[in-house]
């Protein structure tokens, strides 16, 4: 079974964000970029299937990131992963998740896959739209938000994180999985599987490789653009609300939610 995980390289999450004026994009240059650890639990998961079956299971890392990406793959690759692939273009700059979806599918078609891994989101967006689509440009069952995976001869089954528990869904591979934080904890990376990292290989392809139409990807060939953005303004001081009465201290709450349309 060849397992593919697919990673991205987010900036620091405890670093200052800030977007560049011309481009009306994130800066990634000013601040240090990591791999995304919604990404690690979908690797770590990976990872448990192959030690499972290590003689017949195959872990790949796939993203899509500037040449300055490969270093973000090592973490993954010293991680236990067993090869990575890098699909750098400066074409795709701009790219949103739509294009970024139809690019993952054509690189996944190129390289193969049995079972497709990945985390539900990214800290840099948040939106948890790319695993959707990417299944369906895949044309293969997606199951989200996995609080627990199996996989059993041919077909994956998971337990779907609900608001009030969750869902057994199984479906035939190959198929999409994303998996929650909960899942699992993530392995750090020993010495000796850092040390190993630098030996694996890490394929780099282009546009040309995998048969992209350049007019699907950047800003031109993306669904969405940003017009316009503004730094969001100070916080205002809340209201303090004091009375000796509870009853009339809960009517003037509940009127004060009323004029807010709170409800």
């Amino acid at each position: 079974m060849k397992i593919v995980v697919t990673v991205k390289h987010v900036p620091d999450t405890n670093a200052e964000k800030v977007l560049d004026p011309q481009t009306k994009r994130l800066n990634r240059s000013a601040v240090e970029n990591v791999l995304n650890p919604f990404d690690e639990y979908a690797i770590e998961e990976a990872l448990r299937l192959r030690d499972a079956s290590p003689d017949t299971t195959r872990v790949t890392i796939a993203s899509i990131a500037p040449r300055s990406g490969l270093e973000i793959l090592r973490k993954a690759l010293a991680m236990g992963a067993d090869d990575a692939v890098l699909l750098s273009d400066d074409a795709i700059a701009g790219s949103d998740t739509m294009a970024t979806a139809y690019l993952l599918a054509l690189l996944l078609r190129h390289i193969g896959c049995d079972l497709v891994l990945s985390g539900t989101q990214s800290t840099d967006a948040l939106n948890g739209i790319v695993p959707a689509a990417l299944a369906e440009l895949l044309g293969v069952p997606c199951l989200t938000f996995a609080k627990k995976l199996m996989v059993e001869g041919n077909s994956v089954e998971i337990q779907r994180e609900t608001e009030d528990g969750y869902a057994r869904v199984r479906a035939p591979m190959p198929a999409l999985v994303s998996v929650t934080k909960g899942i699992n904890e993530p392995r750090y990376p020993t010495l000796k599987g850092i040390m190993g990292a630098k030996k694996k290989e890490i394929r780099t392809l282009s546009l040309t490789d995998i048969g992209a139409d350049p007019t699907r990807v950047g800003a031109a060939g993306s669904k969405t653009v940003v017009e316009s953005f503004a730094a969001a303004g100070a916080r205002a001081k809340g209201t303090v609300i004091t009375a000796t009465d509870p009853r009339e201290g809960a009517r003037r709450i509940f009127d004060f939610l009323i004029e807010r349309k709170a409800l």
